[in-house]
């Protein structure tokens, strides 16, 4: 189904990139990696500095209200690629079931390498967006954070992850410098073909390594060193980010670049501890899910602010209608620079899902919750079993940003309103 679909798509547009047409325009997806949707200038932070990705913010339109489906690295990203949901695409988890009372992190056990690659296999059937961008004559860029095997898996055409379980080669990218990016991007260049980057360094994830010089300037400002590692981390990733945005200005092609910024999923760092607090971090709450999402086209779209609640599910559907390719069948998405549509849809959904999968052929088995925004109000609906106790929660996310008063009780008509609308989403 896929390769017919990738054959039409050429056979039909046809879209011949001619010496005399204007160039299709280059794409950069960057992806942050455990990062607080708070944890920027832009979004208001009083301490971390994002001098760069605060430009970029004015440079885009920009939805300070974005989500992702699933609050974990894997299914995040495997979300972004192929715009599909993870209940969709099958990728509902960062590893493998666990086997005979193995570790999930025996990366050389038998049944957590077939584990992997069945995750692989499931992406080799999806129309990705570099495949789909491969089919207009687009080459294609993997570099940070990757799951699923080499980045062929991926459809890409040029990449630095040669298939360990989340990145090897490909985690250097940021922490150890631009030169790969700066490479694809000439390579590309020197042959006439527009590009596609993916820039998903291990930033500011852990390890919390920051230069010392970053450091230094966040030591006093907290009493807690893993608090300051960790904004440390976050201006050193808003750093890299600025060298690829200069890149694209020295190279003369900003104004012809879609540029999406998202990030995989939230991050709260624990003030005595270097792991994680909770609700962050694959929970249900938005200190997990929620993501600034920015879209910036210089040039071709006016930079504006909105208070709309949006997803990562329509970065994908975003660069296909930007490029004039076909919405591919299953995409719930819609074009985030598209104003009306945007504003029409009234409802976001998600749902996450257990850390190691519990079958990976049924994707309703790992289900932990499922989760709806509809306006201000917030539902979470707990699976029975992966989470036997735990409770129906409503919020009102505007009077309660914390979500810390559960309403359920007290509206039982609009949890009831609100179930029906998951439940017509999917229901496993």
């Amino acid at each position: 189904m896929l390769r017919n679909f990738l054959m039409a798509l050429v056979g039909g547009l046809g879209w011949v990139l001619s010496a005399g047409a204007e160039s299709p325009p280059n794409v950069v997806l960057i992806v942050s990696d455990d990062h607080h949707w708070g944890d920027y200038g832009f979004m208001g932070h009083e301490v971390v500095k994002t001098p760069h990705l605060d430009r970029l913010a004015a440079q885009s339109v920009t939805y300070p209200r974005g989500y992702v489906p699933s609050s974990l690295c894997c299914p995040s990203l495997a979300t972004i690629i192929s715009g599909l949901y993870p209940h969709q695409n099958f990728i509902t988890s960062n590893d493998p079931p666990v086997v005979g009372g193995k570790k999930r992190r025996d990366l050389k056990d038998p049944a957590f390498v077939a584990g992997r690659e069945r995750f692989n296999e499931h992406m080799d059937k999806l129309a990705t967006l570099p495949r789909l961008l491969g089919a207009k004559g687009y080459l294609s860029f993997q570099t940070g954070k990757w799951w699923q095997g080499d980045f062929t898996r991926g459809g890409f055409t040029h990449g630095m992850t040669k298939g360990s379980r989340h990145g090897d080669e490909g985690l250097k990218i940021g922490r150890e410098g631009m030169q790969p990016v700066v490479d694809f991007v000439d390579h590309a260049m020197a042959e006439k073909k527009p590009f596609l980057v993916w820039y998903a360094p291990l930033l500011p994830h852990d390890p919390h390594t920051p230069p010392e010089r970053l450091l230094e300037k966040y030591r006093d400002k907290t009493p807690s060193i893993h608090v300051a590692r960790y904004w440390a981390m976050v201006e050193w990733f808003d750093e890299t980010c600025g060298e690829l945005m200069q890149l694209l200005e020295d190279r003369k092609v900003a104004e012809n670049t879609l540029v999406i910024y998202v990030c995989d999923n939230g991050w709260i760092q624990s003030e005595d501890k270097k792991v994680f607090a909770p609700r962050s971090k694959q929970s249900q709450y938005d200190g997990g899910l929620r993501t600034p999402i920015m879209v910036r086209w210089l040039g071709k779209v006016e930079p504006r602010k909105s208070e709309a609640v949006v997803s990562s599910i329509d970065i994908a559907p975003t660069v296909l209608k930007a490029l004039g390719i076909p919405v591919v069948e299953g995409m719930q998405g819609v074009d985030l620079l598209d104003e009306a549509a945007v504003a029409s849809r009234k409802t976001v959904f998600g749902e996450i899902f257990t850390h190691d999968s519990q079958d990976l052929e049924v994707p309703g088995a790992s289900l932990r919750w499922r989760w709806v925004i509809d306006g201000d109000d917030k539902l979470i609906v707990p699976d029975a079993r992966n989470e036997p106790d735990a409770v129906v929660e409503l919020y009102d996310l505007v009077k309660d940003v914390d979500e810390r008063n559960n309403l359920e009780g007290e509206r039982p008509e609009r949890v009831k309103e609100l179930t029906a609308k998951l439940d017509a989403w999917w229901k496993p």
